[in-house]
């Protein structure tokens, strides 16, 4: 009797490479499902699983994987079956927004994205490198979330609008955002960036970085710039010689910093619309080259200006001077402006005014002169802060001799 053979072992199925197992899995797929690339499709599931409503948002109720994901909310899909935008979370303002670790690995899967956005919530975790440098990404919008950890050094270079504000990112910003050709719009105020500000090269039209830890001087900027808010960081030094180059500035905060010297001059023949310089260390007299657009508001509060208030500034809707040392009387244009209601903000409080010629005030308007060299007339008591001391005036020793 012949010896029982063993049976032969079973025959390995060769290892399906990556591009064969996406096409296996688009097949299985039902055929809604199968209009997106698989890529796409798999990164889809892991970002709903890293991601969850809070309480009140029901943006994922309508995340079905057996229906087509091109149709979901906040994705759209090219004619090839990409995810090209993906914007997360119900835009309306004040729904709310989604929890959970940000999806970086996933996200970066969807090579052909142009746009991703996240609406404020409580998303944790960082930028990736991956994400941030997706080559076809032109639109970046985080903000209001959790985020954290430094900034990627590498940046999309189809980017032309980034939005990280009210997040927690640290360490510097990275000089090669600055030096991004479509770059349009940077918003990265209300983190915790430190250090300088890298050099712009970026034809940048809305810069705000307010709300860090940024130090040193203002580098020059484009003169493209509209939009420029700097305000309550660390830096100092003088502004005239950057500041001038901006003609198209319409909105200029450098508000809570430690800037001196001159106020310049040509800021004021800018189409400026909102000036907000509080808090910092500006001196000399302001010598407008032209007068404030009409109802524009103009914040030069809690510096060391000296000399007389401008008659420029008659045009303005709001006019904040207090906490200066300017002295003499106050333009007739300017009361006037005041009296009749064209001017609705006056704060002149804290000065060595000599004359404050506002007769009578109408009740939209809020005028306020107290703690200067003269006592201020009934009209302009009622509007100042109670702190201040209602009605008071310097005492005589602390204006004598005082010139404005």
């Amino acid at each position: 009797m012949s010896p029982t053979r063993a049976p032969p072992p079973p025959r390995r199925l060769p290892l399906l490479f990556p591009p064969l197992l996406l096409l296996l899995l688009a097949a299985a797929l039902p055929a809604a499902e199968a209009t997106l690339h698989p890529v796409d499709y798999l990164a889809l599931q892991s970002i709903r699983l890293a991601l969850s409503d809070l309480p009140g948002s029901r943006f994922f109720a309508s995340w079905d994987f057996t229906a087509d994901p091109c149709g979901f909310p906040g994705i759209s899909c090219s004619s090839s079956s990409r995810v090209v935008t993906l914007a997360l979370g119900d835009p309306r303002a004040g729904a709310p927004g989604l929890s959970g670790a940000f999806p970086s690995a996933a996200i970066s899967k969807l090579s052909a994205l142009a746009s991703l956005s996240l609406v404020p919530g409580r998303v944790t975790g960082s930028l990736s490198p991956a994400v941030a440098a997706l080559p076809s990404l032109r639109f970046l919008a985080l903000s209001g979330n959790l985020l954290s950890g430094a900034l990627p050094r590498a940046f999309s270079p189809a980017l032309r609008t980034v939005d990280l504000s009210h997040n927690g990112f640290s360490g510097g910003v990275p000089p090669s955002l600055l030096q991004l050709r479509e770059l349009r719009t940077l918003v990265l105020s209300h983190n915790a960036l430190a250090g300088g500000i890298p050099a712009v090269r970026a034809p940048l039209v809305h810069l705000d970085l307010r709300g860090n830890r940024l130090s040193g001087g203002i580098p020059p900027l484009p003169p493209t710039l509209v939009y420029l808010s700097l305000a309550s960081n660390r830096l100092s030094g003088r502004v005239d010689g950057v500041i001038r180059h901006l003609p198209r500035l319409a909105f200029l905060d450098l508000g809570r910093n430690w800037f001196s010297g001159e106020v310049p001059a040509e800021l004021f023949a800018f189409r400026i619309r909102y000036l907000q310089l509080r808090n910092n260390a500006f001196s000399g007299e302001l010598r407008p080259a032209g007068r404030v657009p009409a109802g524009a508001t103009v914040d030069l509060s809690h510096n060391a200006l000296s000399g007389r208030v401008p008659a420029e500034l008659a045009g303005a809707g709001e006019v904040y001077l207090n906490g200066n040392r300017l002295g003499g009387e106050v333009p007739r244009e300017v009361a006037a402006a005041a009296e009749d209601g064209r001017m609705r903000v006056l704060f002149l409080q804290d000065n060595f005014l000599t004359g404050i010629a506002v007769g009578g005030v109408p009740a939209s308007a809020a005028v306020c002169a107290h703690w200067n060299c003269v006592v201020p007339p009934p009209a302009v008591v009622s509007a100042c802060p109670a702190k201040g001391g209602r009605g008071r005036r310097r005492p005589p020793a602390q204006c004598g001799g005082r010139r404005g």
